[in-house]
């Protein structure tokens, strides 16, 4: 499975913040927004991840991740010129996606639970053509709201209903099995000329292969595209990082327990950083996890 970050986007609501840098490079906590997406995708056990980024803004991304080599992971970068929709990252990712299937992740989303890792892992090796997450909320006319039968298979997708069916709003994880490039390809600009992510899964809800699995109660999904929910974040996760002793989202931590590099490389990306805390609980981790 190839994965996608989505990280465009002019972020207008976090404007004048994001005139001048990516909203995904604003911090929450101690660590880029950017770190939360690509720990979702390596927590599914995904290597190769292609990162699209608004135009100019992939130098940037490059010096904070580089090839992605240090993680053990193949990390490739594209521009989206202006934007046009999710969807479109499909299109623009069509050649990294391959035979294969995927993984599709918005760069503004956070995802945090103790059992999340086992269900994404879960979900990605019985995809049987498209699964997404659902999420409750308490105002679920501001989402894409997800009606399942008793089995989770998704009947329909409401985009902001007025009349909600549900509470559960579909969150910024998609997976996809290799059709999904070709039913990006057929998809036409809504009229207010974006390809719809929406549009892509219920071409899947009308074949009867879309899927929503729920994260209930012990799961947070946070959207960090405005100030408010920006602030939120970055307390939720200083609380529990504080309180529990363990870092949401360290990338190098991450890559240690899937095994894509080893308790020493581990232990030098920590070194390297010595003089943050980060740096230090980085090589904590990674002294404990060789013992």
């Amino acid at each position: 499975m190839k994965g996608i970050v989505l990280a465009g986007g002019s972020g207008t609501r976090l404007h004048p913040i994001t005139i001048t840098v990516s909203k995904q490079l604003l911090p929450i906590g101690d660590k880029p927004m950017i770190y939360y997406p690509l720990s979702v995708l390596m927590a599914i056990g995904i290597q190769d991840i292609l990162v699209i980024v608004r135009s100019g803004d992939r130098g940037m991304f490059q010096s904070l991740l580089g090839d992605g080599g240090r993680l053990g992971l193949n990390i490739s970068y594209a521009e989206q010129e202006q934007p046009r929709g999710i969807a479109e990252a499909l299109l623009i990712g069509a050649d990294h996606i391959g035979a294969d299937d995927c993984a599709l992740i918005l760069g503004d989303n956070v995802f945090h639970g103790t059992t999340f890792a086992r269900i994404v892992q879960r979900e990605a090796r019985e995809l049987d053509g498209c699964t997404l997450f659902g999420y409750q909320v308490n105002d679920p006319h501001r989402y894409g709201v997800g009606v399942t039968d008793p089995g989770g298979r998704l009947l329909a997708i409401e985009e902001k209903p007025e009349r909600p069916r549900s509470n559960r709003a579909i969150t910024g994880l998609y997976l996809y099995d290799n059709e999904v490039v070709d039913i990006a390809k057929n998809i036409r600009p809504s009229a207010r000329g974006e390809l719809e992510i929406t549009d892509v899964n219920n071409a899947y809800v009308r074949r009867g292969r879309a899927k929503l699995v729920e994260l209930g109660r012990g799961f947070a999904w946070l959207d960090t595209g405005t100030p408010e929910s920006l602030l939120q974040a970055g307390q939720y996760v200083r609380t529990l990082e504080e309180r529990q002793g363990v870092r949401i989202a360290c990338l190098e931590e991450m890559a240690l327990r899937m095994g894509f590099i080893d308790a020493a490389n581990c232990h030098a990306l920590g070194e390297s950083m010595a003089h943050s805390s980060y740096g230090q609980y980085v090589m904590t981790i990674a002294r404990e996890l060789s013992a």
